[in-house]
């Protein structure tokens, strides 16, 4: 197959292999092509541009203020993970005196590309095991962490990307967890518990959910507070974590945290968020009183 030459440096081959590359340094970029061509214009149809997290490009979809436009959209796009569509009509325009009048139009998609959303779950038994093969089940490649050889092992998460045994204050900050990473900590008991929700409220995770009742919940976030965490640190912890569906059994512990997360993941159930975390600081507020 023959390889266009751009003009950011890659051919438009190795734009791809850079994708794959920022997706499995856990990056976001996003992908700008021109899809409709009418006239002349400065570049050709398909022609493609990438946009790092960084501001970085590779390739072009033409230079001038056309590239400029994309640029600030690609930005946008990256932070609302909505693709969007844009017109450019080259002819005599004030706006593109660049050295861009053609005469033709354009249009441009320009189209998010994150990485994985990667869960990290930590704890090794029956609720993690479930956890873990439902959330394979929903697209979301798992991490599984113990401090138990005999837990966290291949042979009992055969579903999981990868499994660490070992102290969790040596594994967690080797672990690539980024903003788009998802934490659910279900281990042994209440002070493993408190020792990875420390850990893990201080990584970039866009979701941290812990197991237990409320007021196991409200005792956490107390000690830890006095330990100098910052209020806005608890805005992304969902616990106790799962939707209220009342959950039993580990199968349906399962469901209702997977659910969860894939309504945190698409943007859904905003309003049921807000009451809870309504409902949490109110009962927070009595606990921290007494």
């Amino acid at each position: 197959m023959k390889r266009k030459l751009l003009l950011g440096g890659l051919l438009e081959m190795d734009i791809f292999a850079e994708i794959v590359r920022l997706r499995e340094a856990g990056r976001k970029c996003a992908l700008a092509t021109i899809v409709e061509v009418n006239g002349s214009i400065p570049s050709y149809e398909t022609a493609k541009m990438l946009i790092r997290d960084d501001g970085s490009i590779a390739g072009t979809v033409g230079g001038g203020c056309v590239e400029a436009e994309v640029w600030n959209s690609a930005r946008q796009v990256m932070e609302t993970g909505k693709p969007k569509r844009l017109e450019f009509n080259l002819g005599n325009d004030v706006s593109y005196e660049n050295g861009l009048i053609c005469g033709g139009q354009l249009t441009i998609f320009v189209e998010p590309i994150f990485p994985p959303t990667k869960l990290f779950l930590f704890g090794g038994g029956h609720v993690s095991l479930s956890i873990c093969r439902m959330a394979a089940l929903a697209g979301f490649p798992t991490v599984v962490v113990d401090d138990r050889v005999a837990f966290a092992n291949r042979e009992r998460f055969p579903e999981a990307d990868a499994v660490h045994a070992g102290e969790y204050e040596k594994i967690v900050p080797a672990l690539p967890i980024n903003e788009l990473s998802y934490v659910v900590i279900v281990t042994r008991g209440h002070r493993d518990d408190m020792r990875v929700l420390r850990l893990a409220l201080q990584t970039p995770a866009c979701y941290v959910a812990m197991i237990g009742s409320r007021r196991k919940v409200i005792g956490v976030v107390k000690e830890l507070e006095k330990e100098g965490l910052p209020p806005e640190t608890w805005e992304k912890l969902f616990a106790p974590m799962g939707l209220d569906i009342g959950a039993v059994t580990p199968e349906e512990i399962a469901v209702s945290v997977v659910a969860e997360m894939i309504a945190h993941k698409r943007k859904a159930a905003s309003g049921w968020r807000e009451l809870s975390k309504s409902l949490f600081a109110g009962q927070r507020e009595r606990i921290l009183k007494q």
